[in-house]
């Protein structure tokens, strides 16, 4: 088999849209077997026969430690190892303080950061016993920086940026690299309905100093090379595609 992930077999959560499906798309055109896991089950199933033979989906609610559990058994008896492991699942939401609810927060932490960590428990052995090995966890630009009004979302990637790290300096000796990606605004189902309330161009200008939402494909090309040996050297590291914003454009 060629391509740049040939023989890997990847796990990734919120695969069935968004950056998740594209990110699913170019690891099996690069030579992976891709295990899809998502709550939305048609689209997943979609995708995965899609995808044909090198792609199976699974139920996944990434909140819920058996559903990773039953994810990992899955792709293990489906291609017989695993040894990429992208933490996509996510959530963005806000609202002031004062009117941002308890049930709020702790949603947005139990998906964006509760979720990586059980997908990182329930994947550990098999990641080890294939190794090498990576772990990417999707984060954000809002790991980076502040947001005004955003906290939960905030702080769940400062909370992933940091679990990566710890990961890292313990999987390291076993022959498992963790890294997190850094997008700025991509231009997913998610971040599409923001641009038709607030306005495209109004999005564009406040998200990237290019004044454009970057592309799923931008973000997954990163991803693509952080689940192959060509960054065999790169461990606990923020890897950002933002178009600038980080560099101090945007609303705080």
């Amino acid at each position: 088999m060629n391509g740049r992930l040939a023989g890997r077999v990847a796990l990734i959560s919120g695969a069935a849209s968004g950056m998740g499906a594209s990110h699913a798309r170019a690891f099996v055109e690069h030579g992976a077997q891709v295990v899809l896991g998502d709550i939305a089950d048609e689209a997943g199933r979609r995708l995965a026969e899609e995808l044909g033979d090198a792609a199976a989906y699974v139920h996944l609610d990434v909140t819920r430690s058996r559903d990773w559990e039953a994810a990992v058994a899955e792709t293990m008896e489906r291609f017989g190892r695993l040894n990429v492991l992208v933490n996509n699942a996510g959530i963005l939401d806000g609202g002031p303080l004062g009117t941002y609810t308890e049930q709020q927060w702790r949603r947005i932490l139990d998906i964006n950061l509760t979720g990586a960590f059980l997908g990182l428990s329930a994947a550990r052995d098999a990641l080890v016993t294939a190794r090498p090995s990576s772990v990417i966890n999707i984060s954000s630009a809002a790991g980076m920086r502040g947001v005004a009004g955003m906290h939960g979302y905030t702080a769940s990637k400062y909370g992933l940026r940091g679990l990566t790290k710890s990961a890292a300096l313990e999987l390291a000796a076993d022959g498992v690299r963790v890294n997190s990606v850094h997008p700025g605004a991509v231009l997913t189902p998610m971040i599409a309905g923001m641009a038709a309330e607030s306005g495209a161009s109004e999005v564009d200008r406040t998200q990237s100093t290019l004044t454009r939402l970057a592309l799923p494909e931008e973000v997954t090309s990163l991803v693509v090379y952080l689940a192959g040996e060509e960054s065999s050297f790169s461990t606990g590291a923020e890897f950002v595609v933002d178009g600038g914003i980080t560099a101090g454009l945007g609303n705080t």
